[in-house]
């Protein structure tokens, strides 16, 4: 299919109606045109099941995405709960023609943006959203300026009393920006929790890793948390309270004056 400035959107082999945004050929985002409620990849599957528990069945959830890519989770939000106003912000033109080119249209619902991250949350009105979900990076890796204390913090401005923060962290063993984070969300969160693939928590390879965060604690379905990430496909653990805190042991929160030295 087409492509622009090394993205492309390709054909699942094993899947007729599946299609995969890649960019320099690494996967960015996956679409099933038929069926926006198949969810590919796992971290997407775990953030998905975040929200499931986290909000009443059906219940319209307005929710800010930071990061765009193929529109997987707006998509599926469309799909799983109608009538969810969405706002995609998205640094990327290219990533935004493309994908309005060579995939279904955009729900009704949801507008997409181009703009940063940062920009986008720091100019947006207090308890303006339900839900903000982060999936922000350049050249596989977190911009720096939305890894800090000083960020999440206007997040949680923008969160409403009982939302929620879900952020998506790729890193490898020994997993030093991810406890960086988990640390992160910790200073401004009083409920936190991190789920991934259990080879991830035990160090044993690359991949993906979703942070969950909340104004009050024990707000997050952690229990029912634990029984869903077991079984995905792709088992996964949670790490919460005593389990979290053995992991970020010893780590400091980013902050912007800490990661303009690094």
């Amino acid at each position: 299919m087409g492509s622009a400035e090394g993205l492309e959107i390709v054909v699942d082999r094993t899947r007729s109606t599946g299609r995969t945004l890649l960019a320099a050929g690494v996967e960015q985002s996956y679409v099933d045109v038929a069926d926006p409620r198949h969810l590919h990849f796992e971290y997407v599957r775990r953030m998905a099941a975040v929200v499931d528990l986290a909000a009443p069945p059906d219940r319209p959830l307005t929710v800010l995405h930071l990061g765009g890519g193929a529109l997987t989770l707006p998509r599926w939000l469309a799909a799983t709960r109608p009538g969810s106003p969405q706002r995609v912000i998205e640094r990327d033109p290219a990533v935004v023609e493309l994908v309005r080119r060579d995939l279904p249209p955009v729900p009704a619902d949801v507008a997409v943006e181009i703009g940063d991250a940062r920009d986008a949350v720091t100019a947006a009105p207090a308890g303006a959203y339900d839900l903000v979900i982060a999936d922000v990076y350049r050249a596989a890796r977190m911009p720096r300026h939305v890894a800090s204390v000083e960020f999440v913090a206007e997040v949680a401005r923008v969160l409403r009393p009982d939302g929620v923060y879900l952020v998506n962290v790729t890193d490898l063993p020994p997993l030093v920006f991810a406890r960086a984070q988990a640390a992160t969300l910790r200073a401004v969160f009083a409920d936190v929790c991190l789920v991934a693939d259990r080879r991830m928590l035990r160090g044993r390879r690359y991949g993906n890793l979703v942070l969950a965060a909340a104004h009050h604690p024990d707000r997050l379905p952690v229990r029912r948390l634990v029984v869903r990430a077991a079984g995905d496909p792709v088992p996964g653990g949670v790490l919460h309270g005593a389990t979290l805190d053995a992991f970020v042991a010893g780590t400091r929160p980013a902050t912007d004056a800490g990661l303009a030295g690094t």
